[in-house]
Formats: structure tokens, sequence, C-alpha cells
């Protein structure tokens, strides 16, 4: 696949060098040539210097065939004009961007992009591990607004049902790990000993959920 990412910088870099790693070809523009020196020496994608917003600068990176964008400068409001106007002029079908300043957010959301929000979504996950670090995030959705976590069931709640625990909070089961097997869940289930849930919510629904476990192990 055809892969162009604008923007050198750590991440920039970091994220040209894994996709150049799967045997993608990948091509990294950034208007500093010395930015180039933050890519791994076993990185052998194209370089080109140059301004992104340069039509033919992207043309020289191949936009015209890419798979892929990503814009990831520092510069949220140049991230989000190039993205929109590589998907509007050449139909790149997977454009994301990086937000750097939370505060520029809604103009990625006006223009309708994909964004990954390290700033927002760093703080999110920092917060969630200082709340609680036995209900652990294994899969986050967007910017962190949806996730993945797993628990094991605590000794208090061994025994009950698994609509027990869940009724009225806003978290969906995902599957359960018994005795290393994984399965799909149904509210009847009574939970056992060493018994691994896995739940889809948001930060408002596992703080609920957090509390129930709680509230029955201290009963």
């Amino acid at each position: 696949m055809n892969f162009i990412i604008i923007g050198c910088g750590r991440l920039g870099a970091e994220l040209a060098y894994r996709l150049y790693t799967q045997g993608n070809q990948v091509a990294i523009i950034d208007h500093n040539p010395l930015a180039f020196n933050n890519l791994d020496p076993a990185f052998s994608g194209r370089t080109i210097e140059g301004e992104a917003l340069n039509k033919d600068i992207l043309l020289r990176a191949g936009v015209e065939h890419a798979d892929g964008l990503a814009a990831v400068t520092n510069s949220d409001l140049l991230n989000a004009v190039i993205a929109h106007a590589v998907r509007m002029e050449f139909r790149v079908s997977q454009v994301y961007v990086r937000n750097y300043d939370p505060y520029w957010r809604p103009l990625h959301e006006a223009f309708g992009l994909h964004m990954v929000s390290s700033s927002s979504w760093g703080a999110q996950r920092i917060e969630e591990l200082l709340y609680h670090a036995e209900v652990r995030t294994v899969f986050s959705a967007g910017n962190g607004e949806v996730e993945i976590y797993e628990f094991t069931i605590p000794a208090a709640w061994v025994g009950h049902a698994l609509d027990e625990l869940i009724s009225g909070i806003s978290c969906v089961p995902v599957a359960l790990t018994r005795a290393g097997r994984s399965s799909l869940t149904s509210p009847e289930i009574i939970l056992q000993q060493d018994d691994i849930l896995s739940v889809s919510a948001t930060l408002e629904g596992i703080q609920s959920l957090r509390q129930r476990l709680m509230s029955l192990k201290e009963a």
C-alpha cells in the first residue's frame, strides 16, 4: 500500500517507520530538511522537502495513488487544511489528522476529520490509571470516548449473575474469559472465581461499574 505522512517530527517519523517495516511504500513530507534526522536509519522510504500545501509537493509524494494520508504536524490548522484538501481534491479514502492542541478539536470535527488527540487521550488514560489500576484498558476507540476494559471478578461477586452486575449501567459486555477460554456473554451467566470480564464503556460508565463492584465488596 502507498501512504503519505505530513510532518517528520517524532510522531511522523515513528509512524513512517512502522508503516515502512510492514512492507508499505511510504513518502514523508516536511518543510525542514533537518526533521528527517528523526527517521530511523533503516527507513528507506521517500523523504520530500517542501510545503505540504503545495500541490506539486503532494503530487511528487504520489497523492494521486495514495491509499492513505496522515497529517501529523504540530499545527492543527495546517493538518486540518491539508487533510480536507486531500479528501476533496484527490479523493484519498483514508485521511487522519493529529490534534496537537485540544482547543482546536472543534475545527477538526467541523471538517468531519478522523483525528487522534494525543493530549486528550493521554490525559484520560492517566486519569483512568490513577482512579483504579485493577480495571485495565485494553482498547481505545476514537480519542478514548469509548474504551474496552477488562477486570477480574472480585470474590464478592462470585455466584452472582452478570445482569446483576451491569444492569442499569452504560456499559456493554464484550466477552467473559474463564479458564483461559473466552466466550460471548449472556445476562444470566453466573460469575465464577477468576473470571475475567471485558466490557465496552464510556469513562462515566466504567466509573459507575467500579462503584457497583466496590459497593458489594464493602457490604
